[in-house]
């Protein structure tokens, strides 16, 4: 049983019948025998019932929204790409071209995976729980390694030039990334044989909490830290001046889902007090905060190719 079917389809979003255990935190609860989906969790509360209608209008408008973002970033990141084969010259440190390349390469990986998402929401993930979970471990790595990307390019020259130096950190980087979003494929699954989620394991599940707490720290606690950083040190604020801060827009885009995941974890481990309200309406801000993430994968390589002209 589920309160939150956010995304029941598709990396990162709240999860599906099966997903939860809500009885013993919220009590009792009840399914109307007409949702074919399960869609409609009626809570009681005070013989009050609760209905969760987030699922329908997910069902309604994930695919268009997906294939839209999947063909704009295909769009964008070729764009960047053909602007840097032909223009190498004009990128320069902060915006190494080194950088930007490797920033395209993780919007790109993210991009591709769109299109076989949106097919999932719309017609059921019929492709096993294996390439669920490799869809997860894909999509957090690509998140993961650019969040690396954008804070090492904030915080000195190493992207400067594309040297030995370079080439390990790049390496390094990748590597971390990967084995970081490791625990995101190990949480995930399939549920009703037809749905790819998020989280297929307890909230309070060792697992899951570590894959909670990477993503608070790269999505949430890294951003704050170089925010302050650039604050209290004048060299990292005129290299934003100077453009590195565009790229901070992937971080900017996903930092409200870093928080809506810290929500999830306190409403439903019973540590915020849970009503009808904030059952009913968590849902759409939380599928709404990884829209905006999801954007990324378009808006960045645009923003890098207006940093380059300006």
């Amino acid at each position: 049983p589920h309160a939150h079917p956010p995304h029941p389809q598709t990396p990162g979003i709240l999860e599906t019948p099966g997903s939860l255990d809500l009885e013993g935190i919220m009590g009792d609860f009840s399914y109307d025998d007409n949702d074919t989906y399960l869609n409609d969790t009626l809570l009681d509360y005070d013989a009050t019932p609760c209905h969760n209608r987030f699922c329908p209008l997910f069902q309604r408008v994930a695919p268009p929204f997906l294939a839209a973002t999947s063909t704009t970033a295909a769009l964008a990141t070729g764009a960047l790409l053909v602007a840097l084969a032909k223009r190498p010259q004009a990128w320069r440190w902060p915006q190494s071209r080194a950088l930007v390349a490797q920033l395209a390469l993780g919007t790109a990986l993210f991009a591709a995976l769109l299109p076989a998402l949106a097919a999932g929401v719309a017609r059921g993930w019929h492709l096993g729980t294996g390439l669920c979970r490799l869809t997860h471990l894909l999509w957090h790595w690509s998140v993961f390694a650019q969040a690396l990307l954008v804070a090492s390019g904030s915080c000195g020259t190493s992207w400067a030039r594309w040297n030995s130096r370079s080439r390990r950190l790049a390496v390094a980087l990748w590597a971390a990334a990967l084995l970081l979003a490791t625990p995101a494929a190990l949480v995930s699954g399939t549920a009703a044989g037809t749905a790819c989620i998020r989280r297929s394991v307890g909230i309070l599940a060792p697992l899951y909490l570590l894959h909670l707490a990477l993503c608070l720290c790269l999505l949430l606690l890294l951003p704050a830290g170089l925010l302050l950083a650039a604050l209290a040190l004048p060299s990292l604020r005129a290299s934003w001046a100077s453009g590195a801060g565009l790229v901070w827009l992937f971080l900017g885009l996903w930092g409200p889902y870093g928080a809506g995941l810290a929500g999830e974890l306190l409403l439903q481990a019973g540590l915020l007090e849970p009503s009808c309200g904030s059952f009913e309406h968590f849902d759409i801000a939380l599928g709404l905060s990884e829209g905006l993430g999801v954007l990324h994968c378009g808006l960045g390589p645009l923003a890098l190719l207006l940093a380059r002209r300006c």
